[in-house]
């Protein structure tokens, strides 16, 4: 097997403000693997809260790829990186993500299957996808929801944390007013103290909201656990929620867990979380970091698996280089071609990696 890679930009459509930063851009390494005159493809994008910047992803995947040029075949290296034989426990699980998913993809093009079905899944997974809004004044979240309403978006997600709570009631409120059929979540990315939690979510439950991601700033699962036990809300946990011994500690504690797949390592690390919060009544919402389709396709894959979907990182986009998911009617699916099911767009085919 041969294996390379390339780093490209991904530019936002435009500025995306949460709690902690601001973002404008970040940068991908797309994996490729080739055997056999076939390739499959994964990516890695850039993280500042996971410490993960393109160099340091770039020379982890070649670390990755010495161990994957030495196995025979991609059935091999996908099942080599499943008992933990390539990637070890040191490698970030964005790295290990990117693997797993271009090693499905090869191998699902191998098979002439495409991924949900090798996983077991008969039919191509279709979600409601959340889209996020940013924070920004009401008026421009009203104006954004009533455009995402209109697009056929049941699901809208609001980021909050703002200095003044006061900013975020009036965000959801206009949201809420601007778009009243569709659904609402609230993703404050760990601002909140308990004392804030505690005053502020009956108020957004009074808006309609019907769910509220990583409202505590993270590193204590047990207030979090606390808060969701008396909260009028489901609580979802996200940055409380990295690893696999993450989920368990708050199975059966918390309303759901955020798996994304550069979070918890790839699809192999997602069904493993699943299958250990089974029966706790702890629920997944997939979510995902932005990127491209081809990030974003592994996860859809899974979409069938999870009560919340919050996969529109390719949404926020200014250009996506791949296609192949949808979500731009707030519905994403997955392709029943062999593999991931995205292929690269015209302009990015010259640059090798279709």
């Amino acid at each position: 097997m041969k294996v390379t890679q390339r780093t490209v930009r991904l530019d936002l459509a435009e500025p995306l403000r949460i709690s902690r930063s601001t973002m404008t851009a970040r940068e991908a390494v797309w994996l490729t693997v080739e055997h056999d005159g076939l390739r499959g493809h994964g990516e890695a994008v850039t993280s500042v809260y996971y410490g993960l910047d393109a160099d340091t992803l770039g020379r982890l995947c070649t670390t990755v790829a010495t161990d994957l040029e030495r196995l025979p075949d991609p059935e091999s290296a996908l099942q080599a990186l499943i008992d933990g034989d390539v990637a070890g426990s040191d490698t970030p699980p964005a790295v290990t993500a990117a693997v797993d998913a271009a090693l499905l993809d090869l191998v699902g093009k191998r098979a002439g299957s495409p991924v949900h079905r090798l996983l077991g899944a008969p039919s191509a997974p279709v979600a409601a996808t959340a889209r996020t809004i940013g924070i920004t004044a009401p008026a421009r979240a009203a104006t954004e929801a009533r455009r995402l309403a209109a697009h056929g978006f049941q699901v809208v997600k609001i980021k909050a944390g703002a200095p003044d709570p006061g900013d975020d009631l009036a965000r959801v409120r206009a949201v809420r007013d601007a778009a009243p059929g569709v659904r609402l979540l609230l993703d404050p990315n760990g601002a909140w103290t308990a004392a804030r939690a505690d005053a502020l979510l009956p108020r957004f439950a009074e808006l309609g909201v019907a769910a509220v991601e990583q409202p505590l700033v993270p590193g204590d699962p047990e207030a979090l656990a606390a808060l969701a036990e008396r909260s009028p809300l489901p609580v979802i946990a996200d940055e409380d929620a990295v690893s696999a011994e993450d989920v368990r500690r708050l199975a059966g504690r918390v309303h759901g867990v955020n798996v994304k797949l550069a979070k918890c390592g790839g699809v192999h690390a997602a069904l493993g979380i699943a299958a250990a919060i089974e029966g706790s009544g702890t629920d997944i919402m997939l979510g995902c970091l932005t990127a491209s389709s081809l990030g974003l396709a592994p996860a859809v894959h899974l979409a069938d698996r999870a009560r919340w979907a919050d996969l529109d990182g390719h949404l926020l986009l200014a250009h996506d280089p791949w296609t192949g998911i949808g979500g731009h009617d707030g519905v994403v699916r997955a392709s029943e071609l062999p593999g991931l099911g995205v292929r690269p767009r015209e302009e990015v085919c010259g640059a090798d990696v279709a």
